[in-house]
């Protein structure tokens, strides 16, 4: 069985657990403190950070690398396009993502280090604008490569529901990427992979 190392209010994590939920499939989710993790989570992971997955002999860290893996090993419901071409077209836009966007959020996530209020009000600007430029992209597609829910979605899905815990304030021209958010959120797998802590960070 898989086990999966997550924090309770890890954006990263929330991906992985988003997946597993999607997948249906028998798994277990071992809760780590972030602020007072676990010896063996820096074991397993050299960088000491969740998620983390194990299988067996093999352990994964990384979100986008577990998920691709999960989503290879149960293909059903299927996340990564299956032809190449998209397959490649989404592994850039979520290298995109991580670069433009989630890059900012660990500043975000820093919230009791000092001096980082100016850091963290940058980080609130490039992700609105990063955002505010996507939007058109959802005016066309219930999701984000079309009608099919894909790993996009699930990459993004954290970000969106934690504008309101992070202080971002999107403009009207971006409804569409709200309206997008909603059909996410009303997803039972989406609901299923909250965590207590997580239900309390939107309004």
């Amino acid at each position: 069985m898989m086990v999966l190392y997550s924090g309770t209010t890890c954006p990263f994590s929330q991906r992985c657990r988003l997946v597993l939920f999607e997948k249906g499939m028998d798994f277990e989710i071992r809760d780590v403190d972030l602020f007072n993790k676990p010896e063996d989570i820096n074991v397993m992971n050299p960088y000491g950070q969740v998620p983390i997955l194990v299988e067996r002999d093999l352990i994964l860290y990384e979100s986008n690398i577990i998920n691709e893996y999960i989503d290879e090993r149960f293909p059903h419901p299927q996340l990564m396009p299956a032809d190449p071409l998209w397959r490649a077209r989404a592994r850039l836009f979520l290298f995109n993502l991580e670069r433009d966007i989630f890059s900012h959020v660990s500043v975000l996530e820093s919230r009791n280090a000092k001096g980082v209020e100016k850091a963290q009000e940058k980080a609130r600007a490039s992700i609105r604008e990063q955002l505010v430029q996507l939007a058109p992209v959802f005016t066309k597609h219930k999701y984000w490569m079309g009608e099919e829910f894909s790993m996009l979605d699930v990459a993004i899905a954290p970000l969106l529901w934690r504008l309101d815990h992070y202080g971002i304030d999107l403009p009207k021209s971006a409804a569409p990427i709200m309206k997008y958010g909603e059909r996410i959120f009303s997803r039972p797998a989406y609901i299923e992979a909250l965590t207590p802590s997580e239900k309390v960070m939107r309004r």
